[in-house]
C-alpha cells in the first residue's frame, strides 16, 4: 500500500509499505479521505513543542473509511462499514479518566503522532476507538468528524453561549470556521476575525456560510465593537487563533462579565493583562479536543445539515503531492486539505 511518511521538517515522502494486519481487537480500514489540521501542520514544520514526535511517522488522525476486515473478538463494526475514528485514546485509569475528563487523560496518545497515522490505504484501530458514519453522511464529509467535536465542545459544552450572543470568533482556520458554524447555529450573532491574508480564500468561504468577517489588519476591530455591540463588548469570544497574541486580543473585547475560550493551543507565552478580566469578573475558560458524545454530536450536525462540509473541505490535492496541501494549508490558502485514499 501507499503512505505519506514525514521524514523531517517540512520533508514528507510517498512511501510504499506493507498492508497492516487487524489483531484479535482491532479492525482495518480501509481509508477513504484524510484531512490535515493545525497540529498536522505543526509537527509538518516540526515545531517546538511537536519535536518529541519520532520521524519517521506517518502523520493523519482526521479519517474517514470503510471496515475491510476485523478481529477475533471484534463483534461491533463489520466488513463495509463506514468509519471514523477518535484519535485521542485515553488510559482509563488516571485520575482524570476515573471523573470523566478523559479528553485531558494523563497517558493519552494521539494517532499519526504517537503511533503511525492514517495517511495510508489501511490503518489499523482498537474498535473501541470507532464510531459509526450515519448512511446520509459521505465519506468525504464525515473527514471532518473530528475537528467538527472540537468545535462542538468549544460551543455547546465549554461555553455559556446563548442565542442572540455576540461572538466573536478570533481566527479562520478549520476549527474556527467550525465554531463560528455552530455558534451560528444556535442563533448567536457571529463574526469571524482574521489577518489580510485569511481574504483570498477563508473570508470567502466563510461568507458563503453566511458568518461576517473582519480583517483586523486593515479594519479596526475596536469600531466593529462599538458597531455590533454598542461598546459593550462580545459577550463571548473564541480564540482558535493558536497565537499568543489571540488571548490578549480577546480579554480586550469580551464584555464585563463575557467569557473567552481557549481553543487553539498558542505555543508562546500572552501578555495578558489581568486587573480589567479581575474587576470585570471575565470567565476564562479553555477547550481541548473532545468526548465520545461530542463526536456522536458532530456527525448529528452533519446528518442534519448543519456543517456544509462540502464548503469547507478541499479535495484537489493529491495525495502523491502532499508537500503542496501541507504548504497550501501553512499560506492559508484553504481551509481543510483533504487527501482522497480511495474512492466511496
Amino acid at each position: 500500500m501507499k503512505q505519506i511518511v514525514q521524514t523531517g521538517a517540512r520533508s514528507v515522502e510517498v512511501q510504499e509499505s506493507d498492508q497492516p494486519k487487524p489483531g484479535p481487537d482491532e479492525v482495518l480500514v480501509r481509508v477513504h479521505s484524510a484531512g490535515i489540521c493545525g497540529s498536522d501542520a505543526h509537527a509538518y514544520k516540526y515545531d517546538g513543542g511537536y519535536d518529541w514526535i519520532q520521524i519517521p511517522r506517518v502523520m493523519g488522525h482526521e479519517y474517514s473509511g470503510r471496515v475491510e476486515e476485523v478481529g477475533s473478538n471484534v463483534t461491533t463494526f463489520g466488513p463495509g462499514d463506514k468509519v471514523v475514528e477518535e484519535p485521542i485514546h485515553h488510559c482509563g485509569e488516571c485520575l482524570q479518566c476515573k471523573r470523566g475528563e478523559e479528553n485531558v487523560c494523563e497517558n493519552f496518545s494521539i494517532t499519526g503522532m504517537h503511533r503511525d497515522g492514517a495517511y495510508a490505504d489501511y490503518v489499523t484501530v482498537g474498535h473501541e476507538h470507532l464510531h459509526a458514519v450515519p448512511d446520509s453522511v459521505s465519506l468525504q464529509e464525515a473527514a471532518i468528524t473530528e475537528p467538527t467535536s472540537i468545535a462542538t465542545r468549544a460551543v455547546l459544552t465549554q461555553s455559556d453561549l446563548t442565542p442572540g450572543d455576540d461572538v466573536l470568533v478570533e481566527g479562520p482556520g478549520p476549527i474556527g470556521v467550525l465554531t463560528a458554524v455552530i455558534a451560528d447555529s444556535v442563533g448567536a450573532n457571529v463574526i469571524v476575525s482574521g489577518l489580510s491574508h485569511d481574504v483570498q480564500s477563508r473570508f470567502p468561504t466563510l461568507k458563503r456560510l453566511g458568518i461576517d468577517t473582519i480583517d483586523i489588519e486593515t479594519n479596526s476591530l475596536e469600531n466593529a465593537v462599538a458597531e455590533r455591540t454598542n461598546r459593550v463588548g462580545f459577550d463571548v469570544v473564541f480564540d482558535a487563533t493558536g497565537h499568543h497574541s489571540g488571548i490578549k486580543t480577546a480579554t480586550e473585547n469580551v464584555r464585563k462579565g463575557g467569557q473567552v475560550v481557549i481553543v487553539g493551543i498558542p505555543n508562546e507565552p500572552s501578555d495578558v493583562l489581568l486587573s480589567p478580566v479581575v474587576r470585570g469578573e471575565v470567565d476564562i475558560n479553555s477547550s481541548y479536543g473532545s468526548k465520545w458524545a461530542d463526536f456522536e454530536k458532530a456527525l448529528q450536525l452533519m446528518e442534519n445539515d448543519t456543517i456544509d462540509a462540502e464548503a469547507i473541505i478541499d479535495t484537489s490535492f493529491s495525495r502523491d503531492d502532499p508537500k503542496s496541501a501541507f504548504e497550501a494549508f501553512l499560506d492559508s490558502q484553504v481551509i481543510k486539505p483533504v487527501f482522497t485514499f480511495s474512492e466511496e
